[in-house]
């Protein structure tokens, strides 16, 4: 795979199916136009797929209940709403779209009402006078002419964002056939708070979203489920939840499911569970149970809301680099992840999923593919699409089990992806951010560059990872670059172990907690290194904590509160210590792990005579190297493999 081949990775989007409807959104980079190319499909139950609009912006497809009709986003090239994506519907057997939003930030999550005519969406609703609308005079300022804004709390932006406070994302109900713009859209929900995950209630008369407690009065991760009815009221919290909730769905009987990572346990790194509450509209709140035990179980919300069936919840779980779809009972009380039944899993990600009576389909990446569309039936799993054929003609490398054992005798798991031909060959030791995140079975188009390039990789996921259970994400606590560092070394070592490599030829790579990972093993083992690639890295916690968009909460949860510790835990009071070439690379717009991170690290890198560089991304935030512009993604593609080529060939 070479850098510009990032074009013909497409990767199939969150399913949507009714009857024999089945459809997804399917994305790519496009490098002519330096954006993302995203287009409906129509997949066939019986095999196949073909392209149902054009795009070149067109997601989010929901088909109403009663199958007539299907709403989604469409976005233009044009400046204002007309580029933002706005909420469009079509008729299920083909004509015109027609638009029925012009909202000046457009909308997302649309969601069908239970009568198939009104459609739940949440759109963010900017102060007059920002982001290109009039203020109160009529005036329109460009952004760098806008009034100054007053901040008084931490939680004021985010990264990929930007700053939230000035438009916040409110509740809407439209009706689906009835053009609507930004003057007579009125939404349900105020402006203190973001309201999240729209569901509506079985018989049409609410909506449920989760939102923060006392509407977000103050500062809180947490997020309750509430309600308001559809057309227009009080909003009225129905369940509390002890951490943070996502996606709430009805069964049948009228049970309200819901993810939740629990902050009683812990903060940052909770794996997420399944719970169920049995809503008093008017009553007050309830409290919910928890369905899943919080060791094995954590389920991966990036594929979708869970799906009631029948007597069970559908469910994606992540597991050794694995995400499973399992089935968990409704009655379920702590469930292990062993007493959970199979739906699917095998050595792959299940990215997302969905259902309709007994009919389940799911987009599943695998070593192999990006992401394809299977239909799972009582007997037998079939491949609906082939998405990654091209990706494959270009060629990807093999994946390989990667075992090994940290000093202390714990196991670490992880993969080798070589290179054609006999070696020996160059290694690159590539280490993922989060933490809480784990390298998983889907194809890494980061691992198969470097591959196609002649280098042997190797990824892991080390203590403090997810997908091994909860006593594993929670290992690196108050521990950065403790037993991770013995992981991550043991995992190399067993690397290095195999004849085809070139012990003598290693470098070390990785981005966000992965750059803190390089530059501390840089500080600390930059014997076992030629050089090293520190992307979007944390290196000074004392500023990550007032600079960084989760830094208030992030660093006290995972290094503490003692300044001598942060000092100790940072790299950059390390990097006096380094004596190997050394890559510092950011992005302008980054706000999880903001410049002046990488900015200091140059300096003193370069202060302590280091053979230092700074490759700094104009326009990019921290998510450049997965989601960026395309051109940006190819061009430090090919400055990775400049800056490997200088130094391991």
């Amino acid at each position: 795979m070479l850098p510009v081949d990032i074009e013909v990775l497409l990767v199939p989007g969150r399913p949507t199916l009714r009857g024999s409807m089945l459809l997804t959104a399917v994305s790519n980079p496009d490098l002519k136009t330096n954006k993302a190319h995203v287009a409906l499909h129509r997949v066939s139950l019986d095999g196949g797929a073909r392209p149902w609009t054009h795009g070149p912006h067109d997601s989010a497809p929901a088909i109403s209940p009663d199958g007539r009709w299907v709403a989604f986003l469409r976005s233009g090239d044009g400046e204002g709403a007309d580029g933002r994506p706005q909420l469009h519907v079509i008729p299920a057997d083909g004509g015109d779209a027609k638009r029925i939003t012009a909202l000046p930030l457009g909308v997302e999550n649309p969601v069908w009402a239970p009568d198939s005519r009104r459609i739940a969406f949440l759109a963010r609703v900017p102060e007059a006078g920002r982001y290109g609308t009039p203020d109160g005079a009529g005036e329109t300022a460009e952004t760098p002419a806008e009034a100054p804004r007053r901040i008084t709390r931490m939680d004021y932006r985010i990264d990929n964002i930007g700053f939230l406070r000035d438009r916040m994302k409110r509740l809407f109900v439209v009706d689906a056939f009835e053009t609507a713009d930004a003057t007579d859209l009125k939404p349900l929900t105020d402006d203190g708070f973001d309201a999240e995950d729209p569901a509506w209630t079985p018989d049409g008369a609410r909506i449920v979203f989760t939102a923060p407690p006392e509407w977000g009065a103050a500062e809180s991760s947490t997020q309750h489920i509430c309600a308001i009815p559809a057309d227009g009221g009080e909003a009225e919290v129905i369940v509390t939840c002890p951490g943070s909730s996502a996606y709430p769905v009805f069964g049948d009987d009228g049970t309200l499911y819901f993810y939740c990572a629990s902050h009683e346990e812990h903060f940052e790194a909770s794996h997420t569970g399944l719970y169920a509450a049995v809503p008093r509209f008017g009553e007050g709140p309830v409290e919910p149970r928890r369905l899943t035990e919080i060791e094995t179980v954590d389920c991966e919300y990036a594929s979708g809301p869970p799906v009631p069936s029948g007597d069970e919840v559908l469910v994606a779980v992540r597991n050794r680099g694995a995400i499973e779809l399992r089935a968990v009972p409704v009655d379920a009380d702590l469930a292990q992840l062993k007493e959970l039944r199979v739906v699917y899993a095998d050595r792959t990600a299940v990215r997302a999923f969905a259902a309709d009576g007994q009919v389940i389909v799911a987009v599943v990446a695998t070593p192999e593919s990006a992401g394809d569309v299977i239909v799972l039936g009582e007997n037998d799993i079939r491949t609906l699409t082939d998405y990654s054929e091209p990706l494959r003609s270009r060629g990807l490398r093999p994946v390989e089990e990667l075992n090994a054992t940290a000093p202390d005798g714990y196991p670490v798991h992880g993969w080798l992806v070589l290179p054609e031909g006999e070696g020996p060959h160059p290694v690159l030791h590539v280490v993922h951010g989060g933490p809480f995140a784990q390298q998983e079975w889907g194809v890494f188009d980061e691992a198969q560059v470097y591959a196609s390039a002649g280098y042997a990789v190797v990824l892991g996921n080390p203590r403090g990872s997810a997908g091994y259970g909860q006593t594993h994400g929670w290992a690196i606590t108050h521990g950065f670059g403790t037993v991770d560092v013995d992981d991550t070394l043991a995992l190399l070592d067993a690397a290095l172990e195999r004849p085809e490599i070139d012990a003598s030829r290693v470098g070390l790579m990785g981005g966000s907690y992965g750059g803190f990972m390089t530059s501390w093993l840089a500080s600390h083992h930059g014997e076992r290194f030629r050089a090293a690639w520190s992307e979007r890295a944390v290196n000074a916690w004392d500023s990550m904590l007032g600079s960084s968009d989760i830094g208030y909460t992030f660093v006290d949860a995972y290094i503490g509160t003692d300044p001598e510790v942060m000092r100790d835990r940072s790299p950059l009071y390390h990097a006096h210590k380094i004596s190997i070439p050394f890559a510092v690379v950011h992005s302008e717009n980054d706000w999880r792990c903001p410049l002046e991170q990488g900015q200091r690290m140059f300096v003193a890198l370069r202060r302590a005579g280091v053979d230092a560089e700074f490759l700094l991304f104009p326009g990019e935030g921290h998510e450049l190297s997965r989601s960026g512009r395309p051109r940006h993604r190819v061009q430090r593609f090919d400055a990775v493999l400049a800056w490997w080529g200088r130094h391991l060939a």
